[in-house]
């Protein structure tokens, strides 16, 4: 059953539209310190994206949340979430089920990125991709102002084929530069997901290992029957929905190692 909404104006974050790349969709911001893009998972900025985003801004940064669909506050339900996946299937901005595409919402994030990356401090900013938009994440990385990429989950394209199981979410043009980013810039890209999501699919991460190699670090949680944490079949938000802190389980631990993959790369240097 879905909780109460929740207000982000009400818990202290400003709004305000962002315009790029010929896009332009509400943002909000709250938080000091070095910046975060951060993508919501569908249907949109539910309350458990905006605790995690929360979580983050008490972690130090400033984080800002671009709102590309769905209604901010809006708790989760099944038709909810049909409605808004519904709408992002046949939206050009998203191209969901293309393979080796260039995505108009990851130059707009590009844009949002490089706003955050001037007006805070630290070598760069992170973005952060959830379910529909973990691998956004990696196609902002083109711009050399992101400095940590995370991509949990991802599952655009959604993986009807083969093909697009194993397609890593961004054009060729988009990885090669990426994979040149990690031999020349450091660049590191975090990955995150359950070993049995048929969501974001096990051939996803093999191309990026493939392609990455040892600048793409990956957390892969057990969802095999009969795991020792007790995650369901259908585990699939590493960073919001399957998270217990008492006791700490893996999905925590996973949470814990993105702040410091942030902290890592983005921290300024002393």
């Amino acid at each position: 059953m879905a909780g109460a909404a929740v207000s982000p104006e009400a818990a202290g974050w400003r709004r305000a539209p962002f315009t790029g790349a010929g896009l332009t969709y509400d943002c909000f911001e709250k938080g000091e310190g070095p910046g975060i893009v951060m993508i919501p998972e569908v249907p949109g900025l539910t309350p458990d994206v905006l605790g995690y985003a929360e979580h983050l801004v008490g972690e130090g940064f400033t984080v800002v949340i671009a709102s590309p669909f769905g209604t901010p506050g809006r708790p989760e339900s099944v038709l909810y979430a049909l409605g808004v996946i519904s709408r992002l299937c046949v939206s050009k901005e998203f191209r969901a089920f293309a393979a080796n595409a260039e995505r108009p919402i990851t130059q707009y994030l590009r844009a949002v990125a490089v706003d955050l990356a001037a007006r805070t401090p630290g070598r760069g900013v992170g973005v952060i991709g959830m379910c529909f938009t973990g691998g956004f994440g990696l196609a902002t990385a083109v711009d050399d102002v992101v400095k940590a990429p995370v991509l949990s989950q991802p599952s655009v394209p959604l993986p009807l084929t083969a093909k697009l199981r194993r397609d890593p979410g961004l054009s060729r043009r988009e990885l090669d530069v990426v994979k040149e980013r990690t031999r020349t810039d450091g660049l590191c890209v975090l990955g995150l997901r359950f070993s049995k999501d048929a969501m974001s699919p096990a051939d996803r991460f093999s191309t990026l290992r493939a392609e990455l190699g040892d600048a793409f670090e990956v957390i892969e949680l057990d969802s095999e029957p009969g795991n020792a944490e007790g995650y369901g079949r259908s585990a699939h938000s590493v960073l919001t929905r399957e998270i217990q802190e008492n006791p700490p389980n893996s999905a925590f631990r996973a949470r814990a190692r993105t702040v410091e993959f942030f902290r890592e790369r983005l921290s300024p240097t002393t």
